[in-house]
């Protein structure tokens, strides 16, 4: 046996034992719940997705659900551009800090920074408290779209920051440099250098951040109103309400293949492979 086919067997016993896990804790649920949604009590059956497509329900729950996800992915690209293009000019050390700060998000669960939030923008909370004391509140910051991008960006500029940090970092010093030389001001040397090369890690991030909005459940539960109903909720709703497994598993499908496609063009543009390997371990 080949030298390299030995390395190569090595490689996969190590990777066995995740795989096997993926396998079980993943593959094995999702097939469940795609053999559901195409069986009813009679056997093999479409009849959730010919209810799903007749249903004005889920056409209203998807259009809401892509304008909160590409709403959550603008307002995080708004934010997160400046962050990642000001940790990309400090020096390695001091980077590093500002990064800790940029991953608090991840340091409290969803739903306790929910609750926070609501804390923060109710119609007597902090926020509107401080805007009452200069006379320009209160405002309706809760229970509506403003409170789930609030929600949501807080989760998701960190996604958005690092395929774009990480582009920055990359590209070569020299061509600012050359670019200065030139003539050119640092407005110009970023809209013709900076940014047009910065646009892989800025498509990375995008739909990166995209995938997860399409998921979100408790953001839009806690801090949205009646017209903030994303799909994840839908499926929540079918099936401890209706108690209809069949719809509810066939809505997860459409949702996860959604997901997939994103995937899948994250996968197509440089470095969003491994973007998407970090984002699975």
């Amino acid at each position: 046996m080949k030298p390299e086919t030995l390395e190569q067997l090595r490689t996969a016993a190590f990777a066995l034992p995740a795989a096997l896990f993926m396998l079980v804790m993943m593959a094995v649920p999702l097939g469940s719940v795609i053999a559901q949604s195409l069986s009813d009590e009679t056997g093999f059956s479409l009849s959730a997705y010919a209810k799903i497509a007749q249903s004005d329900l889920f056409l209203r729950v998807t259009i809401s659900t892509l304008q909160i996800a590409i709403g959550g992915t603008v307002v995080a690209l708004l934010l997160g551009y400046p962050i990642a293009y000001f940790l990309a000019k400090q020096p390695p050390r001091r980077r590093a800090v500002w990064m800790i700060l940029i991953l608090i998000p991840f340091w409290t669960s969803a739903l306790v920074k929910s609750f926070a939030f609501t804390v923060l923008l109710g119609h007597a909370g902090i926020i509107n408290t401080l805007l009452g004391d200069i006379g320009l509140g209160p405002y309706k910051l809760l229970f509506n779209r403003i409170g789930v991008m609030v929600g949501m960006s807080h989760f998701l500029v960190p996604f958005m920051v690092f395929p774009i940090l990480t582009n920055l970092t990359g590209q070569p010093p020299e061509l600012a440099k050359a670019a200065s030389i030139m003539g050119a001001g640092k407005l110009r040397i970023f809209l013709t250098v900076t940014l047009p090369l910065s646009l892989p890690g800025v498509v990375s991030g995008a739909l990166l951040v995209f995938i997860l909005a399409l998921g979100f459940y408790i953001v839009p539960k806690l801090l949205g109103g009646r017209q903030d109903v994303m799909l994840s909720s839908l499926v929540d709703f079918y099936a401890r309400e209706l108690i209809d497994w069949q719809v509810s598993s066939a809505i997860a499908v459409i949702l996860m293949i959604a997901a997939l496609i994103a995937a899948v063009l994250l996968a197509q543009i440089r470095g969003g492979a491994s973007i998407l390997s970090k984002e699975a371990s």
